[in-house]
């Protein structure tokens, strides 16, 4: 297991530099970039898409695009910079790294994150870890929440669909999940709103935020009911289409095992129905699903929907991704995708060392990656 295990985590490294390389290049291509965002910001014509971002200007390995415009002396390959100082223009280009090749500013992005050494955000002067680490509460709340609650409710009614499978409770909540399942969860949010929060019948859920502004001064037992008060609507909004598909893999997990030879052996020994279900099928059934749990919960941490987080007004890791690709905070986008890749593929791994934890007759050196 330890060869394996090793593999596997030298494997990770050119998977990694892979991403961030494809990265880096489509960005080469993509137009605009954070001196072109300067520029508009100095002339007035911002139209990033988050105003409340400052106007300041951190240090950062510049990895935008530049576009090019013919011209004399006075002109500049950037819109916007035509009648500035051109010593203005290479300041700024030195500013952003935009004075160094394209190869050596990837190289020195990679450098640094090696480190966790992800510099500043361009346009809002903190550093990028201390922006994440402001927007992880949020994400890592909707994540485990969603994961536990999509959880709690897949496995009992997946068993209880599996147990009677082909009757009309089994057809029904089948046609539940399926209507659910193909719900857009950022419509079912509206939806949500519009009953529950204000919009046009019921106020009882708020709409803003992960707590309320008074949360210090509440006491431990009402932190608790204000924390989840402002969860409901937002992981209702997300867990209506998230069960589905582990709902139906419990219960099929459960149907193979039901049909096999140790099953009809502990029934004729005398078992009771759920002394079999639940001393000898359980454990083998809820292989995969288990073992599925470490994958489940960073896809929802990942997953913490952008359309959700904008209409609830949570601060998260998804709008921040989404304000910083926009706004072309590149120090920002880079980071969070070297740190969901290093973590999607450390997870990958964990779920396959907790197969073996859990059925140690799967033996993964025995085979090829």
């Amino acid at each position: 297991m330890g060869a394996y295990i090793l593999r596997r985590l030298l494997l990770m490294i050119p998977t990694l530099l892979g991403i961030m390389a494809i990265s880096f290049i489509i960005i080469q291509f993509a137009p605009g970039g954070p001196v072109e965002r300067v520029l508009a910001q100095l002339s007035g014509t911002d139209v990033g898409a988050t105003a409340r971002i400052g106007g300041g200007t951190g240090s950062e390995v510049g990895t935008g695009a530049q576009t090019t415009a013919a011209g004399d002396g006075s002109s500049s390959k950037y819109r916007g910079a035509q009648g500035l100082d051109p010593e203005f223009i290479k300041s700024l280009e030195k500013q952003f790294g935009f004075d160094k090749p394209a190869y050596q500013r990837f190289a020195l992005m990679i450098g640094n994150y090696l480190t966790f050494d992800f510099g500043e955000s361009y346009f809002r002067d903190v550093s990028v870890l201390q922006l994440i680490k402001e927007k992880l509460p949020v994400s890592i709340s909707l994540g485990l929440w969603l994961t536990f609650v999509s959880y709690a409710i897949s496995i009992p009614l997946g068993v209880a669909k599996a147990v009677r499978d082909g009757s009309k409770f089994d057809i029904w909540t089948s046609a539940v999940i399926i209507v659910g399942y193909a719900i857009p969860s950022f419509l079912f949010a509206i939806l949500l709103v519009v009953l529950f929060a204000g919009g046009s019948f019921f106020n009882w859920f708020p709409l803003r935020g992960l707590v309320s502004d008074n949360f210090a001064d509440l006491t431990w037992w009402q932190k608790i009911i204000d924390y989840a008060w402002h969860l409901a609507l937002p992981l209702t909004a997300l867990a209506v289409s998230s069960f589905a598909t582990m709902t139906l893999l419990t219960k099929n997990s459960f149907l193979d095992e039901i049909k096999k030879q140790y099953v009809m052996t502990a029934r004729a020994k005398g078992l009771s129905e759920r002394g079999v279900l639940y001393g000898h099928v359980f454990r083998n059934a809820m292989l995969i699903v288990v073992a599925g749990f470490p994958g489940a919960f960073i896809g929802a941490f990942f997953a913490g929907s952008l359309l959700i987080e904008t209409i609830f007004s949570l601060d998260g890791l998804g709008l921040l991704g989404y304000e910083s690709a926009i706004n072309r905070d590149y120090p920002v986008v880079f980071a969070t995708l070297y740190i969901f890749s290093l973590l999607g593929l450390v997870t990958n791994l964990v779920s396959d060392l907790v197969y073996t934890w859990i059925d140690p007759r799967i033996d993964f050196e025995a085979r090829d990656l």
